[in-house]
């Protein structure tokens, strides 16, 4: 048994990868020019997830009150906390922003972030297949995602080998690497959005 048409489930699980991605592009294209922006985008992002916070209650809420669930109960509960740990990943990587004061993003950080913005994308269209119970072209979504981690993984030990390489301040070494390895956490969160649409696959297909 999948998604019927319109199911309160489908649509729950649609708004959370919705306000994900608008999330993540709204992080990855902000510009930042100076220390007053950083407030500005901090709140943003603080704002975007907890909205996200408020469709994960509507999902318990109705899993509480559901007797049969389209699909498992704990697979839909999954979904939806995984994709939030994304989120709650970029808004805490903003809030690092602001209150280290750093304004400009380099190349490692760019990288990162359009990796996690490519997979809000996927998941986006992976929970869009769900939702019409094409079950089996969701993998393709999944391996992307996975892709993209992968990738994350080289971006971080690039760029902490060059930031000891070339950063003499001990301050700036400790914060620019604790913001590399949040982007990183954040694409090992997308991963675990991969591997429960994984499970969801082989439970249902």
């Amino acid at each position: 048994m999948v998604f019927k048409k319109k199911d309160k489930f489908a649509i729950h699980l649609s708004s959370i990868a919705s306000n994900l991605k608008e999330s993540a592009f709204y992080f990855a294209d902000y510009k930042l020019k100076n220390v007053s922006d950083l407030k500005i985008f901090s709140d943003q992002m603080k704002e975007l997830e907890t909205k996200g916070d408020h469709l994960v209650h509507e999902v318990i809420k109705d899993l509480n009150n559901t007797f049969i669930t389209p699909i498992e109960r704990e697979d839909i509960l999954a979904l939806a906390m995984s994709m939030d740990d994304v989120l709650d990943g970029l808004e805490h990587t903003a809030a690092l922003f602001e209150m280290y004061s750093i304004t400009s993003a380099d190349d490692y950080m760019l990288k990162f972030v359009d990796a996690i913005r490519n997979c809000s994308i996927e998941i986006e269209k992976a929970v869009e297949l769900l939702s019409s119970k094409k079950l089996i072209q969701m993998r393709e979504h999944a391996i992307k995602i996975k892709d993209y981690e992968s990738k994350c993984d080289g971006i971080l030990r690039q760029s902490i080998k060059h930031l000891f390489f070339t950063e003499k301040d001990p301050i700036r070494i400790i914060q620019y690497k604790e913001i590399y390895e949040e982007l990183e956490e954040i694409a090992d969160f997308c991963q675990k959005v991969a591997n429960t649409f994984e499970a969801i696959i082989m439970k249902n297909a």
